[in-house]
């Protein structure tokens, strides 16, 4: 099967600026908890409710999920949504009925700075280049890798 791939990278120069993804009104929120031993422990959200399990790579059982696993699902999930809008705002819903999106998320250590990053690396299957493009433009997960998002933490 014919894919086309798109890759999101994050890298920060003096000559590159981002603007920042902000929201003038709120359409829906999602609340998620995580609690116990952290990449090991418990996560939940509405009706889902996840153990958490460190991948056997990075030296844990790798018995549960995890939380690349998690965004490469709500990757895949918003980027398909995403091209379907698109398709359908220019009159091509059938264009797309049978389009398929992956998304391989990777942890590593980042250069540059301490801790661990993330990249992301998109396979599409059944979709033109026009609604491709179009649809990792709308898309809210390839909006916030491209150009960044609020993000507040705080204590409770």
């Amino acid at each position: 099967m014919f894919a086309r791939a798109i890759k999101a990278t994050l890298k920060t120069s003096s000559t590159q600026s981002r603007s920042l993804v902000t929201l003038k009104n709120t359409k829906y929120t999602a609340t998620a908890l995580a609690s116990g031993a952290g990449r090991n422990g418990t996560v939940s959200s509405g009706n889902l409710n996840l153990n958490l399990a460190l991948p056997k790579e990075m030296g844990g059982s790798g018995n549960g999920e995890n939380p690349e696993q998690l965004f490469a699902m709500g990757y895949s999930a918003c980027l398909l949504g995403a091209i379907q809008a698109v398709a359908r705002q220019k009159g091509k819903a059938d264009a797309v009925k049978d389009a398929k999106v992956r998304a391989n998320v990777s942890i590593g250590e980042p250069e540059g700075m301490p801790g661990f990053g993330i990249s992301v690396d998109i396979k599409v299957e059944g979709v033109d280049d026009e609604l491709l493009k179009a649809g990792h433009e709308f898309c809210p997960y390839s909006r916030i890798l491209k150009h960044g998002a609020v993000v507040n933490v705080s204590k409770a």
